[in-house]
């Protein structure tokens, strides 16, 4: 990036190290030590321009844009302990692939891929401070914090760029495994239903089904069904925010243990039964590999917690035969 002027704000030009990156991501890693909370709120406040003009934190950048930044404070790290009270992502072991180009992990439920919205640290800022050596790392897509399973990332900008185009395209298949309140009747249903983002009076984004939102797609089929609930395999057409969440709750099949759109009666005796989170799992992507070419499929086995879970339905659908 090459500076173009010298008043209180910074005039900056983006060179290719910033193509095609999402300006979010570009500010966290231009600028160091100020917190992500405060990155999205000059963003949202329109203290950030890119030529002249506004944008959200999803906007992607060019090479030659012309870059506005309000002058900030920026905090001096002299360590890199997580805050007190919050225990840094745990990350050892959860490497599923790694090669030049991507690194595959299995999230945990839990950690946010990023930092930010009240969250002071994820995935992609652990990996960095782990991984100081590396030249490139960034998220393909993103998990929900309390989804488990399997997350990609790119090590080279060209891979990113591949992926992307991919998942915009409907070439990759993501595979998520979810159990939800009832029965389920049909053994393979579409659900073409809009959703629309949205801002709670906290601040907080959530989503719901609306005619006038983006169009969204999910293939539910039926996997098991249990006494008062169904395991499913939901496969994404679409990416949308919260997108199975929604389309299953607006359908009157929430899933078991979300805190967002669930049936928080119905979670609260699950807690008491042993599950401590929402039963959605990652379990299958598969795309093309960004440097042989080949379709590639990685996997992440259901966490120890949702099987036990499962097991335990089993358990009582036997007792009760």
């Amino acid at each position: 990036m090459k500076g173009l002027s010298k008043d209180s704000a910074t005039w900056l030009e983006v060179g290719e190290e910033g193509a095609d990156q999402r300006i979010d991501n570009y500010l966290t890693r231009l600028m160091k030590g100020v917190p992500k909370s405060h990155i999205y709120r000059i963003l949202r406040s329109g203290e950030v321009r890119v030529n002249s003009g506004r944008v959200g934190p999803e906007h992607r950048l060019n090479v030659g844009d012309r870059l506005r930044l309000p002058p900030v404070r920026t905090a001096e790290r002299t360590a890199q302990a997580a805050p007190a009270g919050r225990t840094a992502p745990q990350l050892a072991g959860c490497v599923i692939h790694e090669d030049e180009a991507l690194l595959v992990l299995d999230k945990p439920a839990g950690v946010a891929v990023h930092g930010g919205s009240g969250v002071s640290t994820g995935v992609i800022e652990q990996l960095r401070r782990e991984r100081p050596q590396a030249r490139f790392l960034e998220l393909v897509h993103r998990l929900d914090r309390e989804t488990s399973g399997v997350l990609l990332l790119a090590k080279k900008r060209s891979a990113l760029t591949a992926l992307h185009a991919e998942l915009r395209e409907g070439g990759a298949r993501k595979l998520y495994l979810t159990l939800v309140k009832g029965r389920w009747k049909s053994a393979k249903q579409a659900v073409k239903l809009p959703l629309h983002k949205y801002l709670l009076q906290s601040g907080e984004r959530r989503v719901r089904v609306d005619p006038e939102g983006q169009a969204a797609h999910t293939l539910f089929r039926l996997e098991r069904a249990y006494p008062g609930f169904s395991l499913l395999e939901a496969e994404l057409k679409t990416g949308r925010t919260h997108q199975i969440r929604v389309h299953l709750a607006h359908l009157e099949f929430p899933i078991a243990g979300d805190d967002k759109y669930g049936d928080f009666e119905l979670n609260r005796a699950l807690v008491r039964q042993g599950l401590k989170r929402m039963f959605l799992h990652a379990c299958r992507m598969t795309v093309t590999h960004p440097l042989t070419g080949a379709r590639t499929t990685y996997e992440a086995p259901l966490p120890p917690e949702l099987t036990r879970f499962l097991k335990s339905l089993e358990e009582s659908r036997a007792a009760e035969v």
